[in-house]
């Protein structure tokens, strides 16, 4: 396969995500450095790419907290015997969206060849030399790797590309309308089977077409005042006769939104990504064959004073499928998880159950808890007791450090860094938490 370099974009300020991309409830984490079984999105990236022969890594960020946790996490790639190389700040002033920002890169790096353009916020599973082949046997100068979904799901939620029969591209349509996308799917004929192309946006690019590109006249002036990927380039490139090829891949995964993270989590953790399941750490182990760190298999509770090894063995506690637990885990007696990532130094009281539920380092999870697709942040203390259970569902996303009495029962509710919520609120289905002023407003 020949050489493919990849551009990766980190320009948004996880707004969608919150509060996932905070530290504090003013301080912003990276997208791009939000933790997924274990490891950063950008280190997942990197890893991925680099098992499929990618050397080269360009991050085009936008803004310090991008830029600057970014490269905490990477360095310049010695990790992992890459080179990465970073956008200069001086170009942030004059971003004016992803679309932008590519150009800018390949003028600045002088890139040639083909660039793999990556979002970093995003996990996926695909055959790099497949889409090569298939790019170059088009002739194509931007191939967008898709997703097929029903158009339904497609519907007011994903880019949608309107394709001919050999798969390049009409027109680029933002998140279109039911009545729309069905019409989109009849559109594309009797074997569509009701399925779109849905852009995950990542493009494989021809670098010196878009450098050609980037001095018409009319592009340039685009740029100067907006020029996203999407809504911007892809529609002017199609529009100008520039060929752009629609070309599925076998998974891909937006973790922009608490719910998106969590169901990605969970397909990640069940292997339905198979380019990442070697990198989930710890490995699949002896025990039923489940990721569990050697140190939490010896730690002992203090309720049964028995190993959680010994526990798994004589069924007082069920774990799996698709669980990871990280280092030294404290799990007391009949407790259940399923299709959950518990992190490390995590206590898990008696009697507790967690379905997707992703559970941040140094989590204190009470005895009973009953969580089901959950985001927990770091150091969240959830205060159950047997006799006041907590119960939490439907997408809660609880940023670190969160603190939740006794008998709360949430459902899809999010609440920034740092809120202590109090006894007997009633929060509504669904509510944000930025602040104290929010809390006061259920007690």
């Amino acid at each position: 396969m020949e050489e493919v370099s990849t551009i990766a974009l980190a320009g948004g300020r996880g707004i969608r995500a919150r509060p996932l991309t905070l530290n504090s409830g003013d301080y912003l984490r990276s997208k791009a450095t939000v933790s997924l079984a274990g490891r950063p999105l950008i280190e997942w990236a990197v890893t991925a790419l680099r098992g499929l022969g990618v050397q080269d890594y360009y991050v085009v960020a936008n803004g310090r907290e991008n830029r600057v946790q970014i490269k905490e996490v990477l360095g310049h790639g010695e990790r992992w015997g890459v080179t990465v190389r970073y956008s200069r700040s001086r170009f942030d002033q004059d971003n004016t969206g992803s679309g932008q920002a590519t150009l800018c890169a390949l003028d600045y790096w002088d890139l040639e060849g083909l660039a793999l353009v990556v979002p970093t916020d995003s996990v996926f599973d695909f055959d790099l030399s497949e889409l090569v082949r298939a790019h170059r046997a088009a002739g194509a100068d931007v191939s967008v790797a898709t997703v097929m979904r029903p158009a339904l799901e497609a519907a007011d939620t994903y880019g949608v590309l309107d394709v001919e029969g050999d798969g390049m591209v009409r027109r680029f349509v933002e998140k279109p309308a039911p009545a729309a996308a069905l019409a989109l799917a009849a559109a594309a004929g009797p074997g569509s089977a009701d399925l779109l192309h849905t852009s995950t946006g990542m493009y494989l690019i021809d670098c010196q077409r878009l450098r050609m590109a980037a001095g018409d006249p009319a592009l340039a002036a685009l740029a100067r005042t907006r020029l996203d990927w999407g809504n911007d380039l892809l529609p002017y490139l199609v529009a100008n006769g520039y060929q752009v090829l629609a070309q599925p891949i076998a998974r891909f995964g937006d973790l922009g939104h608490p719910a998106g993270y969590l169901d990605t989590l969970k397909d990640v953790l069940l292997d339905r990504y198979p380019l990442l399941s070697a990198g989930i750490d710890p490995p699949v182990g002896s025990v039923a064959g489940l990721r569990i760190h050697e140190s939490s298999l010896e730690m002992k509770d203090p309720i049964s004073g028995r190993t959680l090894a010994d526990k798994i063995s004589d069924g007082s506690v069920r774990i799996g499928p698709g669980v990871r637990i990280g280092r030294d885990v404290e799990i007391g007696p009949a407790v259940t998880l399923v299709e959950s990532d518990i992190g490390d130094g995590v206590d898990l009281g008696e009697g507790c159950t967690l379905r997707g539920v992703s559970c941040g380092d140094h989590g204190v999870i009470g005895p009973g808890a009953r969580l089901t697709d959950v985001f927990l942040g770091c150091m969240v203390d959830v205060r159950s007791t047997l006799e006041r259970p907590v119960v939490l569902s439907e997408y809660c996303a609880l940023g670190d450090e969160v603190r939740v009495p006794a008998g709360t029962r949430l459902r899809g509710v999010h609440a920034f860094p740092g809120l202590r919520l109090a006894e007997n609120a009633r929060i509504p289905v669904g509510a944000s938490l930025a602040g104290v002023g929010d809390l006061m407003r259920w007690l």
